[in-house]
């Protein structure tokens, strides 16, 4: 369960919005479900009614929340706007969604990795060892780590030097937040071991191995979400 922290008063309305938007993805709360009013908001944060407002109405702006009058708040959507462009969180069945985002990361990602082998410079080595450690940190630390995620996938894509590969980014941006979202880090283990192995395949300029170890890394994904949908499938029809 998400444990708050007293804010200091004066901060700022758009770092309650970021800890109000933590608490959503980490408690969690789900899609359709209704977070607290303001007056406990504001009591659990340690700050004013008028900055737990504009918190709230910043994330209604972004697709995250939606107020119903006489009914209270509710969450939308776990992807703002910037970080789902092509609005494919809104198409409805998460799973069936997550997996076919998986099916069309299958395939352009291993290709991806492939082609960043032979391209990546000795600046962005750097860049992807650190971010991978950033996202094993985050990970290991029970702290969010989707953002970061997102930032290492989006590394490779850019080090492929494909401009179509780049356009198809907020794709794959949405697939890891979608997946993310869902498994809720149900599968630790599996996604640093790979997560490092596609590294430092890339790093060793190693097409094969990259392509192999983002294969696996997705295919882990993919039987998660098969086994999460089943699940939620089961469960419906008890209904």
């Amino acid at each position: 369960m998400y444990q708050f922290e007293k804010m200091n008063k004066k901060l700022l309305g758009s770092q309650v919005e970021e800890e109000l938007m933590n608490y959503i993805l980490n408690e969690p709360v789900e899609i359709g479900e209704k977070i607290p009013n303001e007056f406990e908001l504001a009591e659990k944060f340690g700050v004013g009614r008028s900055t737990i407002r504009e918190a709230v109405k910043a994330l209604v702006s972004k697709g995250i929340l939606e107020v119903r009058r006489g009914a209270g708040t509710y969450v939308t959507g776990t992807s703002t706007r910037e970080d789902d462009p092509l609005g494919l969180a809104k198409l409805g069945d998460k799973y069936k969604l997550a997996l076919e985002l998986l099916d069309v990361r299958m395939m352009l990602e291993p290709e991806i990795a492939a082609m960043a082998c032979g391209q990546i410079t000795p600046e962005e080595k750097v860049r992807l060892r650190q971010l991978c450690d950033e996202v094993e940190t985050l990970y290991i630390s029970g702290q969010n780590h989707a953002k970061k995620d997102v930032e290492f996938h989006t590394c490779i894509a850019k080090c492929s030097r494909n401009r179509v590969v780049e356009v198809l980014v907020p794709i794959i941006n949405t697939a890891v937040l979608t997946f993310v979202n869902l498994t809720q880090r149900q599968l630790m283990k599996e996604t640093l071991e790979t997560h490092r192995a596609i590294t430092d395949s890339i790093l060793k300029g190693d097409p094969v191995g990259a392509r192999c170890a983002m294969n696996m890394h997705l295919t882990y994904n993919r039987q998660r979400i098969i086994q999460m949908y089943e699940e939620h499938l089961a469960e419906e029809k008890k209904k």
